[in-house]
């Protein structure tokens, strides 16, 4: 099992969280940084002792970059990407809020090439939903589905293309699972192809905030 954790909350708010996912560090697939929105306008201490926490523990750091669904100006996407880099050291980036309709894929093909070309390693998509087919060629990890686990059970469905990939390049965010069910819920993703998720107990607006010791293997609480 890798885990992709968006711990959407500052450090100085709850530091226990943190720590928590130092510890689990290698677990993860990726830890997503989110200071504000995206890098912020100035380097936060608070994040960069984090930052060089999960580092030092073996996470790969991914800094959150909102797209707007297309809207948002490439040039700005780009300095988001290059403040997270100089700031925290983010070996590459969370794209957020990503189209997935088949019109959208020639703008998020030279997006993804040209943050590439400026140093990011890992690019994740984040639609939230499966994408027209396409998408997930031009991530190292598209996430597939996001939602709460009543959703993922009900109406979950898998299109055929998804089999053409490799269960390491999925990945499905899922909160709000009953704790005694996110083993469940883990065998559930990987049964529906996705090798990497994040089953959590959590709710909105910071389901992660809370990882679970079935997910860490710890007994903490």
């Amino acid at each position: 099992m890798s885990l992709l954790v968006p711990l959407y909350v500052h450090p100085a708010e709850d530091p226990g969280a943190w720590h928590r996912l130092i510890m689990a560090a290698a677990r993860t697939y990726g830890v997503v940084l989110n200071p504000a929105n995206g890098p912020g306008d100035r380097p936060d201490p608070a994040f960069g002792a984090a930052a060089a926490a999960l580092r030092g523990a073996g996470a790969r750091l991914l800094g959150y970059v909102d797209t707007d669904y297309g809207m948002r100006d490439r040039a700005e996407i780009a300095d988001d990407v290059r403040r997270h880099r100089e700031w925290y050291a983010a070996d590459g980036c969370f794209l957020d809020q990503v189209t997935a309709t088949p019109d959208g894929l020639p703008a998020c093909r030279r997006l993804v090439r040209a943050l590439r070309r400026l140093g990011a390693e890992t690019v994740v998509l984040n639609p939230g939903v499966h994408p027209a087919p396409g998408y997930a060629r031009l991530a190292d990890l598209t996430v597939t589905f996001e939602g709460h686990w009543s959703t993922y059970v009900s109406s979950f469905s898998r299109p055929a293309w998804t089999a053409r990939h490799l269960p390491e390049r999925l990945c499905h965010l899922v909160y709000g699972v009953p704790e005694a069910l996110v083993p469940l819920a883990v065998r559930t993703a990987h049964e529906r192809g996705a090798g990497v998720c994040g089953p959590v107990t959590g709710e909105p607006p910071n389901p992660w905030a809370r990882l679970t010791p079935a997910l860490t293997g710890s007994t903490e609480r």
